[in-house]
């Protein structure tokens, strides 16, 4: 029989079903893979969470303790301890978690005083029936719970603070030091946010997920970013994959851009991938509202993206340019260039 009348037959159609190309165990689509994604200043969390995951720790429990390790160092200015003010100097930090296996989540949004919110939102889902905590509610939940209370504001990020108050206008007393002169990165409001995003593929084949923020430098206090919502800075579907994001929250939050990433790859698309088709998506949407774009009508402002599948394959995408993200498969962490749509030299 040849073999096209065999396709055509019951039989030939009945062993296409029992017998497929690739088997996945639903369980265990990885095959024992075991992948952390993380945005570029990850480097260590990315290493620390691979660490426990080999030690068969819980996914959302590695990608964690990840990320507490640049909540609480004072040095890095994009999260936690350190992390820059809002407008009256008062750091308000956002974060969000979701477990994979149990399709579970929780986040803290406009916390203060806490220096590892994304532990705060791992209690939210795990002690409450909320998804989500907010201003004092979420700091008198994470005190009743053992968390201390500190101020949060380091001599660094202060000083930054107020260089910001004192070039803000020309028509105040806030004077600039003379001995000194602006940092670079006070002058361009732009590029004043810092957010990490770590998620994971375990040896099971489960995922999970973690953002955590100071969010924008100088926002308005009570500002929220997209970072704490579970589906704009991060979803996890264990049956797809993980997919978080940083940079420019607004646009995240009006279009659900994590969903969006999982879901281009349940429909089929590598990481990268899902991750570009999400990204030209927002640019269509955020036209219609924002005055950020460029002589050319494109959004000024960037939005990067990071993802994992089930089978462990992993990638990252940017707006404009020059991003790099962190991957780490069992030995080192190591970066890697983000796909792009736009050169940022011609932005």
């Amino acid at each position: 029989m040849k073999r096209r009348d065999f396709l055509k037959t019951g039989i030939g159609m009945s062993s296409l079903v029992l017998f497929p190309k690739e088997i996945i165990n639903p369980r265990d689509g990885s095959a024992g893979k075991r992948v952390v994604i993380s945005s570029r200043n990850g480097m260590k969390a990315a290493e620390k969470a691979m660490t426990l995951l080999k030690e068969e720790k819980d996914p959302l429990d590695a990608v964690i303790s990840g990320v507490n390790l640049v909540e609480q160092d004072p040095e890095d200015t994009s999260v936690g301890f350190g992390g820059l003010p809002n407008e009256q100097g008062v750091v308000e930090l956002d974060a969000s978690v979701m477990h994979g296996s149990s399709h579970n989540g929780g986040a803290v949004a406009s916390l203060r005083g806490i220096k590892t919110p994304s532990q705060v939102a791992k209690k939210v889902m795990e002690r409450t029936g909320h998804a989500l905590l907010v201003g004092r509610g979420a700091l008198q939940f994470a005190k009743a719970h053992g968390f201390s209370e500190e101020n949060l504001l380091t001599a660094k990020a202060r000083e930054r603070w107020l260089k910001r108050k004192e070039e803000l206008s020309d028509r105040d007393y806030w004077y600039p030091p003379k001995s000194k002169k602006l940092e670079p990165e006070i002058r361009k409001f732009v590029e004043h946010h810092g957010t990490i995003n770590c998620c994971a593929l375990d040896g099971k084949g489960d995922l999970a997920g973690v953002t955590t923020t100071s969010g924008h430098f100088f926002k308005i206090p009570g500002r929220v970013g997209d970072s704490p919502i579970i589906g704009a800075g991060l979803y996890v579907d264990n049956d797809v994959g993980a997919a978080g994001s940083t940079g420019f929250g607004e646009a995240n939050i009006l279009t659900c851009g994590s969903f969006q990433v999982v879901e281009q790859m349940r429909a089929g698309h590598d990481p990268e991938e899902a991750c570009i088709r999400a990204l030209k998506n927002i640019l269509q949407k955020v036209k219609s509202w924002t005055e950020m774009v460029n002589d050319r009508g494109i959004f000024i402002e960037n939005l990067t993206f990071y993802a994992v599948n089930k089978k462990g394959e992993y990638g990252s995408a940017t707006i404009w340019s020059g991003k790099q993200y962190v991957i780490n498969e069992g030995l080192e962490s190591r970066l890697k260039d983000c796909a792009f749509l736009y050169d940022q030299n011609i932005k």
